[in-house]
């Protein structure tokens, strides 16, 4: 089966876990006949080398697009989505590590079961070097696992996705939010009808930085965090219970301290 590969960049990424991304998915067991990179904006000479390197090797797979100016993660996903010419594609971050065999892995879901519209999986979430796991953060397996637990938390790795073209276009794509557009995005392939499942197992080494923790409780994170949530409750996908107790939580760790929200993820969010 063919499938594209869907990431893209902007001038703050370090060109050096930049190349490492864009490695892994080139070598793939199953390799990609297409990987699209959206340019959110004009890249550092380091990045824009990177491409070049690629673009040198991989003239006939690689489409680099290139936006004028930073327009966020929503819209440049949306614009890759559009640019993407095979029905499946390989959502994937900029900074993270694919696993060789992910996307075969997911390939084969989506072989065996015909209905299926979009597949996930765990990360293995690391410092430093790959070897260096803090955690791993573990998803639901079956649709309606997946659908409970997205009343209150995203049930996808952003990451390890792989969906139908066709039935992200339908759900209206990617919301241009500040934050939260990969939450966003998945409950509205689920109000669409998409069917979904999460591969048992670790398909992306997900690297996390010194910022890691400060940005997942900085404000705009957290009004992003409520925006959505509230957008879901309206559109009747959750209770209104479900909306509140995460954005109180949610309110709770912003206020906290960063080693405390640390402790809280790997402790409780993870396992």
């Amino acid at each position: 089966m063919k499938y594209s590969v869907l990431m893209s960049v902007y001038n703050k990424e370090k060109a050096e876990f930049f190349k490492l991304s864009l490695k892994s998915m080139f070598e793939q067991t199953c390799p990609p006949d297409e990987v699209v990179v959206v340019c959110d904006g004009p890249l550092t000479e380091e990045l824009d080398k990177v491409l070049e390197e690629f673009k040198a090797i991989y003239e006939d797979t690689l489409v680099i697009y290139k936006l004028k100016q930073n327009m966020g993660t929503g819209f440049a996903a949306n614009t890759g989505l559009e640019l993407c010419k095979n029905e499946l594609i390989a959502k994937m971050d900029s900074d993270d590590i694919s696993y060789p065999d992910r996307c075969e892995k997911q390939l084969k879901m989506f072989e065996k079961y015909e209905k299926l519209d979009m597949v996930g999986g765990f990360v293995s979430e690391f410092e430093g070097e790959i070897g260096n796991e803090k955690a791993v953060k573990k998803v639901p397996y079956r649709h309606s696992e997946i659908i409970r637990y997205a009343k209150r938390r995203n049930p996808f790795n952003n990451q390890t996705l792989m969906y139908k073209k066709s039935k992200a276009l339908e759900c209206g794509g990617y919301t241009c939010n500040t934050r939260c557009e990969d939450y966003d995005f998945v409950t509205k392939m689920m109000i669409n009808g998409a069917k979904c499942m999460n591969i048992q197992e670790c398909l992306v080494h997900y690297r996390l930085d010194a910022g890691a923790y400060e940005r997942r409780r900085n404000w705009k994170n957290t009004v992003g965090f409520i925006t959505v949530r509230h957008r879901n409750w309206r559109r009747g996908f959750c209770s209104f219970f479900d909306f509140v107790v995460p954005c109180v939580a949610q309110m709770v760790l912003f206020v906290l301290p960063v080693s405390f929200t640390k402790k809280i993820y790997i402790k409780f969010l993870r396992k």
